[in-house]
């Protein structure tokens, strides 16, 4: 095996009860107390090395971390003034941005926990009710926004009537700039050196697909030990300063922890993307790769198929995009396989062979890297084994599947202001219960290691007592249906047969034929294609679609249809159409495309 990659080799235990305990057998190097650790040690060690970087004009604004250290210990003398510290948090409503790296990273340094949310929070007026949640949980010191006067309404909002309001630029009297902020004199040593590793950096919001939000404390501690962590599993890290173009939001554990700690641990580079795998964004993301290519790539599956597209079309961005590169790393989904072989086969062709091409397995509540797929595979959803120091406890559920469960010092110990639910979490020998499922690769080699198979939650049972796994069957149904939908909601829960909402694609709300049948969007010229395509998915019952319905409302983030993380929370869908689940299952009705017989 190349020797920049390090072979996976764990130690699988099978106990007496069924379970089975999955263990790493390498060790730990040094790990940080404090993410500001790491900012001190790359700008003593590569003062000049560009650090944070986002679009100015034609180009790039950079800030190197010499330059990013003393901002943000300026700016931390600020917050220190108006009170700010431990168990002062500062919500954040504005997206990915310098300044946001720069108030994160200032807050840190002296204890205050960031609570970043999704920026379509305070874009989307109809979404503010859930800032409002979130702020009567964390109960904020401070607020920040990066335009002022474009959330205005954002910072007037009642919950933020005795809170610090922190702008970028712009807002009236009451603000706070981060720019006058960082020019209060002053010293942070005192407070520096009461963070330690087990003061809460930042307190992440859950995705609320199933329930609602809730935060998660997530320690100095967790983060550090993870990166280690990462850099035990990819190894390259250490031998030169790896760059990302990177969209991932940080207010989702993925961008905001893993992606943006990595670069800041290994003195790498994080140039701010703004564009986004959406039809009216991805150009954007194509215009910055132009500009500036990575050593990494982290990306959804839309994302990469998106880029995947481009780069065919593309023969310079393809040489460029893949001349550096060390790693492609999808995660969110299951990555199309099709999609997979296509940028291989580019890589190959550009420069003779493949970069790592992988993915992980992690939650907000793991910080969140668990499992990693650290030595090359050569197919789609493998998540890889366990991290060192992470113990994963696997319990089957009478077939090949398991339900995950887990246990190490990147584990949070419960949730924000929530006993209860802390409790239930976890099981009587402190494994953590994600809900999540997994099956080996090989069950013959744990070192091939896992393959993630769906959330146990999304799960359900048919009239006839069948157990259907939606999350995979949903996989299957938008690889199947690819342009034509946005998403898809399996439905079927004691029914006779297996149904779908369809979140139709904006090429299919444009054809000429479609008919609004009060919620329900029939379009005649693509119904044939639709029944075939759905007719050939599934040979038995657990598999079968029936019945299918296109929804003419979009999905609602102000009535938590849809998540801060993009996700459709199912079960408040499936509850605010109630009126058109009852539809779906009415053969009689005009807005129900019927595919085949009932199953019953």
């Amino acid at each position: 095996m190349d020797s920049k990659y390090r072979a996976h080799d764990v130690t699988r235990e099978d106990r007496v009860d069924g379970s089975i305990l999955l263990r790493a057998n390498g060790a730990l190097g040094l790990i940080a107390d404090r993410t500001t650790d790491w900012l001190e040690h790359w700008a003593d060690q590569s003062p000049d090395a560009v650090f944070l970087a986002e679009r100015s004009g034609e180009g790039w604004r950079e800030l190197t971390f010499a330059m990013v250290r003393e901002q943000a210990r300026a700016l931390a003398v600020g917050l220190l003034e108006l009170g700010l510290g431990p168990d002062q948090a500062i919500l954040i409503v504005s997206g990915n941005s310098v300044n946001h790296g720069l108030l994160a990273l200032a807050a840190q340094y002296i204890g205050a926990p960031i609570v970043p949310l999704a920026e379509q929070y305070a874009l989307i007026p109809a979404a503010r009710v859930q800032i409002d949640f979130v702020a009567g949980l964390i109960k904020p010191a401070a607020v920040y926004a990066e335009d002022g006067d474009v959330l205005a309404d954002v910072l007037n909002r009642d919950v933020f009537e005795n809170v610090h309001k922190l702008v970028g630029q712009g807002g009236g009297t009451d603000v706070h700039r981060l720019e006058a902020l960082a020019k209060v004199a002053g010293d942070i040593s005192d407070a520096h050196d009461k963070v330690g590793p087990d003061t809460i950096a930042k307190i992440l919001m859950t995705s609320g697909s199933t329930s609602s939000p809730k935060g998660v404390p997530t320690t100095h501690k967790m983060m550090c030990v993870n990166q280690a962590q990462i850099s035990y599993g990819l190894p390259f890290l250490n031998t030169r300063p790896p760059v990302i173009v990177d969209w991932l939001p940080w207010n989702h554990v993925f961008g905001g922890s893993h992606n943006f700690n990595m670069m800041l641990a290994h003195g790498g580079s994080l140039y701010i993307d703004g564009g986004k795998p959406a039809p009216h964004l991805v150009g954007k993301t194509l215009e910055n790769l132009k500009l500036k290519t990575g050593t990494m790539a982290f990306n959804v599956p839309l994302g990469f198929a998106m880029i995947r597209d481009a780069l065919k079309a593309d023969a310079g961005l393809r040489h460029d995009f893949f001349a550096e590169l060390d790693m492609l790393f999808y995660a969110g989904a299951s990555l199309a396989q099709d999609v997979w072989s296509d940028l291989e086969n580019m890589a190959q062709e550009v420069r003779g062979d493949i970069p790592l091409f992988t993915s992980s397995w992690g939650l907000t509540e793991t910080a969140p890297a668990a499992l990693l797929q650290h030595q090359p595979t050569d197919r789609s959803g493998v998540v890889g084994v366990p991290l060192p120091e992470i113990d994963i406890k696997l319990i089957p559920d009478g077939d090949m599947r398991c339900e995950v469960r887990i246990k190490g010092p990147s584990v949070f110990t419960g949730y924000l202001n929530a006993p209860e639910q802390s409790a239930q979490a976890f099981d009587e020998e402190g494994f953590y219960k994600t809900g999540d499922a997994m099956v080996f690769v090989d069950p013959a080699d744990s070192n091939l290691g896992l393959r993630f198979d769906g959330r146990i939650s999304e799960e359900f049972k048919l009239m006839s007592g069948t157990w259907v796994r939606a999350a995979n069957l949903r996989l299957e149904v938008l690889s199947t249906l690819g342009a034509l939908v946005t998403d898809v909601i399996i439905t079927g829960a004691d029914r006779s047969d297996i149904g779908l909402f369809i979140i139709p694609s904006a090429a299919m709300r444009e054809a000429s034929d479609c008919i609004d049948h009060d919620g329900g969007l029939r379009c005649a010229s693509l119904e044939a294609t639709v029944r075939e395509k759905l007719a050939g998915i599934g040979g038995s019952s657990s598999t079968r679609i029936a019945r299918a319905l296109f929804l003419t409302e979009p999905l609602s983030m102000s009535d938590g249809e849809i998540t801060a993380k993009g996700s459709i929370n199912f079960k408040k869908l499936l509850t605010r159409r109630a009126a058109l689940l009852e539809r779906l299952y009415d053969d009689a009705d005009p807005a129900t495309l019927t595919i085949r017989k009932s199953a019953s």
